[in-house]
């Protein structure tokens, strides 16, 4: 996978991959950097559990649980794990029956785990371990709404979102790196509107739309593990109907999550792809 800019009026050659290298000027500069698409990067491997699209890889998943662990460590201890009771024991229930519906490795070090705290929110490590606060599984309404969070956290591990999300932010300093030795050897009238659009543009044009973007993902692996695990998709569409409103509500463009009118949209359509 290789993002390249090309403005042939001046350029200015900067070889950040040994096989090719990147051409820029400082017009393609501006403009690469408002877009985000100032990345140049060999390394990309095609996902079989997301159609075969292909994800830019630096980041080896065994690195990534192996660091996990260390995580894990420190969230358990700012949140008591609640090991007993029917909600422990459903959460624990409807990991492994996704897991098992996801084609992933059973043997993999999975853990689905009770937290004690009201926080409306879940997530997942790349090390397998699966955590559920006490907050959200007060809005489901049954196991099929748990099973919709499940499935869509075990979508991301699929989905090997962590891995290629710290690529992401590794190319990503490198395009900074490369545009600061740009900004040091050209004009200084140049420095201010260059510095202006630097943060924002890799922030907005690169990094969140494609977090965004795993969030999609997820939502449409979770779908299918549901399916293939008995539950219901359909509850997915009213866990989130339940969620509209709850918390701070974000603009889209400046959010890593697509909004729930966006998100509920989505569903339905994958839905109706499912039959």
């Amino acid at each position: 996978m290789t993002r390249m800019l090309d403005d042939r009026s001046a350029p200015r050659t900067v070889t950040v991959d040994r096989s090719r290298p990147v051409r820029l000027t400082r017009r393609g500069l501006l403009q690469g950097l408002a877009s985000g698409s100032v990345v140049a990067l060999t390394g990309c491997v095609a996902n079989p559990h997301l159609g075969g699209r292909e994800q830019l890889m630096l980041v080896s998943d065994s690195q990534l649980a192996a660091m996990s662990g260390t995580t894990w460590q420190q969230v358990t201890q700012q949140y008591r794990p609640v090991r007993r009771g029917h909600m422990a024991q459903a959460v624990d229930r409807v990991g492994h029956r996704i897991v098992g519906a996801s084609g992933l490795d059973p043997n993999r070090n999975w853990q689905f785990t009770l937290l004690d705290s009201n926080e409306v929110n879940a997530f997942v490590l790349p090390g397998g371990q699966v955590a559920f606060f006490e907050g959200i599984t007060q809005k489901f309404q049954n196991e099929d709404q748990m099973a919709t969070v499940m499935g869509h956290e075990v979508g991301h591990v699929a989905g090997r979102h962590a891995a290629e999300r710290a690529s992401q932010q590794l190319v990503a300093g490198l395009g900074m790196t490369v545009a600061q030795v740009i900004i040091a050897s050209s004009d200084t009238r140049y420095a201010a509107e260059i510095a202006g659009v630097l943060g924002a543009g890799v922030t907005f044009g690169y990094i969140l739309p494609y977090s965004r973007q795993h969030e999609y993902e997820a939502d449409a692996l979770g779908l299918r593990y549901m399916a293939r695990a008995g539950y219901q998709p359909r509850e997915s569409v009213r866990f989130w109907q339940n969620m509209m409103g709850s918390g701070q509500q974000v603009t889209e463009f400046m959010s890593t999550h697509p909004s729930d009118r966006n998100r509920i949209a989505a569903l339905n359509h994958q839905i109706q792809s499912l039959g």
